[in-house]
């Protein structure tokens, strides 16, 4: 969006990508899922669906460095994989904890911006070829 400020720009997909995978991560964790392990349950590995990089002035492998972590499924478009191969460099993995998620999407808040109301505008540029 043309409103989100430089300091921000490119951050609240990753910052909810990280909120996402804590989530995640406390449900494995919990005594509920722990009982149903117990039984032979398996969890669901988290998807992130097509993680190419919309935005032209940001890294084409942005989303892959981001949002890499342990039981996950990630589906990359060719060309951002492609990117990756060429020069991607892992930056490691997403914290358990989901890193500085609520500080970012604070930011995004004391920016003026209205994190409920844009979502559906964002879901459907994001989906724009």
């Amino acid at each position: 969006m043309d409103r989100v400020p430089d300091q921000l720009r490119d951050k609240f997909g990753i910052a909810i990508g990280q909120q996402t995978y804590k989530a995640y991560r406390d449900i494995l964790t919990s005594d509920r899922w722990q009982r149903l392990a117990n039984f032979g349950a398996r969890p669901q590995g988290l998807l992130f669906a097509s993680t190419g990089t919309k935005d032209s002035k940001a890294s084409d492998v942005l989303y892959i460095a981001a949002l890499a972590a342990p039981n996950t499924i990630d589906t990359i478009p060719e060309k951002t994989f492609l990117a990756f191969a060429d020069h991607g460099k892992p930056a490691g993995t997403l914290p358990r904890g989901g890193g500085d998620n609520e500080a970012v999407l604070d930011n995004f808040r004391q920016a003026g911006i209205d994190l409920e109301q844009p979502g559906g505008q964002w879901m459907a540029d994001g989906c724009q070829p």
